[in-house]
């Protein structure tokens, strides 16, 4: 069983920043594709933001691209997402998910909900106008 632990939402005004971590006790977490999505009131989860598990690819949906950064730290079992430039729409839980990729290049990422197969608890980001 794999846990993920998502930790650094808050409250903030717009144009302000956040920077949310996703840590996991798997021992292979160094070859976890790792997603980050969004859940907002009434709306359907969606993907933020995946990175492969050698952090070679990433993948940003379009409404956050240029603000919204994906990283990980394998040594530190912690994939990031730094967002800046935070509008009121980008207020959601966020949750990030984990699949396990061994054996599987390194340049994979998944974007579908579905392709994912363990969830974090979630992390309540609310911005303010």
């Amino acid at each position: 069983q794999v846990q993920l632990v998502e930790s650094g939402g808050g409250l903030v005004q717009a144009g302000g920043s956040l920077r949310l971590s996703c840590t996991t006790s798997g021992r292979t977490f160094s070859m976890y594709t790792i997603g980050w999505f969004r859940q907002a009131p009434g709306k359907e989860r969606e993907i933020v933001a995946a990175i492969s598990w050698s952090g070679s690819n990433t993948y940003y949906a379009d409404s956050v691209k240029g603000r919204f950064t994906i990283s990980r730290d394998n040594a530190k079992n912690t994939v990031y997402l730094q967002m800046n430039s935070l509008k009121p729409e980008d207020t959601a839980v966020y949750y990030c998910a984990s699949k396990n990729m061994a054996g599987r290049s390194g340049s994979v990422y998944y974007t579908g909900k579905d392709s994912y197969d363990y969830w974090g608890q979630g992390s309540q980001v609310t911005i303010s106008s």
